[in-house]
């Protein structure tokens, strides 16, 4: 499977966050994040492990007792139904990989 940069498909679950997913196969699923200045991605866990690299921006991430202030280069992996939030300090683009798959986060699923 193969992804053209494009502006479609972008949705929306949490305000002044857009998620697109760009390639999926078996066992992983690519996302994309825009995140505007001042968005809070609400404490929550789930079932998948999520490896993530800050494009642009900055962001704080809390997981667990840790916190970590990601810059434009610097990566990250939440392991399974570990609770994390983060707190959006600049806009900011990030890429995140889900493993195993986010079902919910397939192209034409009903957000």
């Amino acid at each position: 499977m193969y992804h053209r940069q494009n502006k479609d498909g972008y949705h929306s679950r949490v305000k002044g966050i857009d998620q697109k997913t760009l390639v999926f196969g078996d066992r992983t699923l690519m996302t994309e994040f825009r995140l505007n200045k001042g968005a809070l991605v609400p404490r929550h866990s789930h079932p998948y492990e999520q490896t993530g690299y800050l494009v642009s921006g900055r962001m704080i991430f809390i997981t667990g007792e840790e916190s970590f202030v990601a810059l434009p280069g610097d990566s990250w992996c939440i392991r399974m139904n570990v609770e994390h939030s983060a707190e959006v300090l600049e806009d900011s683009v990030a890429v995140e990989i889900f493993s195993p798959i986010r079902e919910d986060y397939l192209p034409g699923r009903t957000f």
